[in-house]
């Protein structure tokens, strides 16, 4: 089926995240490189992101946290230089192809009045705050497919986790692209998923000649 709309997630699909965990470190007061260690084995143990602060601070409360961080004068945030190289352009080039383009993840209503301030080449900003369910529930994805206002088949779905992002998008019925940058990217592995995907990823620069010779070809 062509592709009429693409979706992309946020956090290291088009915003590097280095610096915000970075600080997190910072606030828990434990060195930068020992909170990396401890992700990444959180992640390869296919644990929720969130048990890596419970590792240094049982019973930490992310949602409080968030708030005495804002409160502090340190809220979370992230920027243009926040963004990955290639995302504006793959946005731009993809709605130069006609296509409707959005941005759907689990942020927060801060994140994503960030999202919208930074103007980025998209038709639909969608966050699980916004939106009152998070990935990777169906009902998230059916929300993607409404806002695309197109067949699920006809909305691709970009992601850099395999669990959060690929395996429910398919299970709606929608096509998926997954990049491999970011932690998630490197450590998951599940082969049957992964071979399910329309295209794999290293870049976003290459997406948008990717879907314009898949739409060709049908």
């Amino acid at each position: 089926m062509p592709i009429r709309s693409v979706f992309f997630d946020v956090g290291e699909t088009i915003v590097d995240e280095s610096r915000e965990y970075g600080t997190w470190a910072d606030w828990l007061g434990v060195p930068r490189h020992t909170f990396s260690a401890v992700f990444g084995a959180v992640i390869a143990r296919g644990l929720d992101y969130r048990e890596v602060f419970q590792a240094f601070q049982p019973g930490f409360d992310l949602g409080a946290e968030r708030k005495r961080r804002a409160a502090a004068g340190h809220p979370e945030s992230f920027g243009e230089e926040n963004l990955y190289a290639d995302a504006r352009p793959c946005l731009a080039g993809l709605r130069a192809e006609g296509l409707l383009v959005g941005l759907a993840g689990n942020q927060t209503a801060r994140a994503e009045a960030i999202l919208r301030a930074l103007d980025l080449s998209v038709d639909v900003i969608g966050t699980s705050d916004g939106w009152g369910v998070e990935k990777p529930s169906a009902e998230f994805f059916h929300r993607v497919v409404a806002e695309a206002g197109c067949p699920a088949g006809e909305v691709l779905y970009v992601g850099d986790r395999l669990d959060n992002d690929i395996r429910p998008a398919q299970a709606v019925g929608m096509a998926t692209a997954l990049i491999r940058r970011g932690p998630w990217g490197h450590i998951l592995e599940d082969p049957e998923v992964a071979d399910r995907c329309l295209f794999h990823l290293d870049s976003l620069s290459d997406l948008p000649d990717l879907v314009r010779k898949h739409n060709e070809a049908n």
